[in-house]
């Protein structure tokens, strides 16, 4: 274990290159002399595993900042931070010197941008390579998953660390020759300058801070609207464990350096010559590095603040549900049958794929909308949905929009970088289709493109991604709600329900209430689903008599009946889909006619 004298959070660097070079020296003893860090590429030596341990066994996570756009001028370069982002773009692989022998030392350059020690040149050294990802805020990111991870107070910090770089220029002096580094060694001028302390500017308000801080992302067309992102550098990682689209948080090594922007044109800079082009593309002075010790994939529970201490029992999941469903009742103007449909509606999800047939979807139609309807109940309605799922948009499918917006993911062959789309969205993302505002008009190639792109989008839960010269199926999991006067032809629906409010919404949930409702979506989602043999047939012959009674029925109805009994199994805690279960979709799909005829 490294010593108290290393500070984790402050100095991250520190503990990495301790526990690197003690590592060495005992792998030199037992080999006799030979190369000792040839069997560390691709491999943690004990760093990332001594941040593992003081992050989730010590209770460390809460003491780590947050970046963001908002504290992007506070925090100090070269200390652990965490980061929150969605996987907008895989920018291959970067090969950097990760180990050198500085005479009879081991020295790594792991983790870092810049060489911390002079590299002598030549010198041993070994090749390692590490996993490019440009990482954005998640597309439609409600606001209350922004509670879950706070971390420490960051303007406290900064505060405080004005406090100890003016205590320490008062005992240096400003008689300093050379920067030197925390173990006495010279900086290496090989990558860049590391910035020495008396150049560290903490932001006294927020109004400097805004001033200080470079625009970010300025002019980067392949991420149009996000005002923040970061270029995380991932070590040590298997094949396909980071993936597209995925919403990660990644822990490590922040730097944010605008002299890295800057070419260096020395012959002799070893490291420099490694460096991808898309450091060029995303400079640092516009766009933030972070060096990954520790990440880990989100699911909709680490949103959630306050989590209960209890397990899902289906007493407990039985209780809730009915709370969720008498209000989401008041929100749709007392139509019952809407809010049972709703509920089922965000309790689907993408469970199986089986060639072209998706299994869990259960996107749903309101019929019977309005422009003066969706202004009262789709406002109410889409405001809720905001705070009850992480991720939600509202689309306006107007004429305009279709022919004007850009819903397709292209991948951009002349810079190598994947330009954003509407489309491209975290896994259980919501959204919510306004056709109200559909007007007569002419859709351009573009609005039939877009067209189609939601429709394959609704029936395959699949977005095409543009790769120039061919196109890319890609999977995703997107609830589709859509609000219309009659059937939607443009996004045809598992599920159509005509709209009957009898009343106008005035209600507002508190937080805790909010609280339990978004735990107990997010555990219904994630419950497991099987069916016992014996009910199984028992369902599957009431099938075969429903198609003898009614021809009209097909396949695909059948199926979704089969989905949606699944998931009112799940709404009440069940793990197993009952005869019960079964009863209630047959009722509900008789009222659901009924409405429709």
């Amino acid at each position: 274990m490294v010593g108290p004298q290393y500070d984790l959070v402050g100095n991250p660097l520190g503990a990495v290159r301790a526990t690197f070079e003690r590592t060495a020296a005992a792998a030199t003893a037992e080999s006799g002399g030979s190369d000792p860090v040839a069997a560390f590429r691709g491999k943690d030596w004990g760093a990332c595993e001594l941040f593992r341990s003081f992050l989730f066994e010590e209770d460390g996570l809460d003491k780590v900042p947050v970046l963001n756009a908002s504290n992007l001028g506070l925090i100090k370069p070269n200390t652990l931070v965490r980061y929150r982002g969605m996987v907008q773009d895989m920018l291959g692989t970067e090969y950097y010197i990760g180990a050198f022998k500085d005479g009879s030392t081991w020295r790594t350059n792991k983790f870092t941008d810049f060489s911390p020690f002079s590299m002598p040149h030549p010198c041993d050294s070994h090749l390692w390579e590490r996993h490019l990802v440009h990482c954005v805020p998640a597309p439609g990111q409600n606001s209350w998953t922004l509670e879950s991870s706070p971390g420490p107070d960051v303007r406290r910090m900064s505060s405080c660390l004005a406090t100890e770089l003016r205590e320490k220029r008062k005992r240096d002096g400003d008689n300093d020759d050379m920067d030197v580094s925390e173990n006495g060694h010279e900086e290496s001028p090989l990558l860049c300058k590391k910035p020495k302390e008396d150049d560290v500017h903490v932001p006294s308000s927020s109004t400097e801070v805004a001033e200080g801080v470079p625009e970010m992302n300025g002019g980067d067309h392949h991420v149009p609207g996000s005002s923040f992102s970061c270029l995380v550098k991932v070590y040590d990682m298997p094949d396909s464990q980071v993936k597209l689209n995925d919403v990660i948080e990644f822990i490590g090594v922040y730097t944010f350096d605008p002299e890295l922007a800057t070419p260096n044109d020395n012959p002799d800079d070893i490291m420099l010559d490694l460096i991808e082009d898309v450091t060029v593309q995303l400079p640092p002075s516009k766009v933030p590095r972070l060096h990954c010790l520790v990440w880990r994939k989100l699911s909709p529970h680490d949103f959630i603040s306050r989590p209960p201490v209890v397990e899902p029992s289906p007493s407990i999941l039985k209780g809730i549900r009915q709370s969720l469903l008498s209000h989401l009742t008041l929100v749709l103007g007392n139509d019952e049958l809407a809010a049972q449909c709703l509920l089922l509606h965000l309790l689907s999800r993408l469970r199986n794929r089986v060639d072209v047939v998706t299994v869990g979807r259960l996107s749903l139609n309101f019929t019977g909308f309005n422009r003066e309807s969706a202004s009262i109940f789709g406002n109410q309605l889409y405001s809720l949905i905001q705070k009850l799922v992480p991720y939600s948009q509202a689309i306006p499918m107007s004429i305009e929009y279709l022919n004007t917006a850009t819903l397709q993911p292209r991948k951009d062959n002349k810079s190598g970088r994947l330009v954003t789309g509407v489309l491209q969205l975290p896994q259980g993302s919501h959204l919510t289709f306004d056709e109200t505002l559909l007007q007569t008009g002419s859709l351009t190639s573009k609005g039939v493109e877009n067209t189609i792109l939601l429709k394959n989008l609704m029936e395959s839960q699949k977005v095409d991604y543009d790769f120039e010269y061919y196109k890319l199926d890609m999977a995703t999991d997107v609830q589709l709600l859509t609000l219309s006067e009659g059937k939607s032809n443009i996004l045809p629906s598992d599920l159509v329900v005509p709209f009957r409010p009898s009343s106008v919404p005035t209600i507002n949930a508190d937080s805790e209430e909010l609280e339990s409702w978004r735990w107990y979506l997010a555990t219904v989602r994630s419950l497991p689903q099987s069916t016992e043999p014996e009910t199984y047939q028992m369902i599957q012959d009431e099938m075969v008599s429903a198609m003898r009674d009614d021809r009209s029925l097909g396949c695909s109805e059948l199926s979704r009946w089969l989905t949606m009994a699944q998931i009112i199994a799940s709404s009440f805690g069940e793990k197993s889909l009952s005869l019960e279960h079964w009863q209630m979709v047959k009722e509900l799909e008789r009222l659901r006619k009924q409405r429709l005829q």
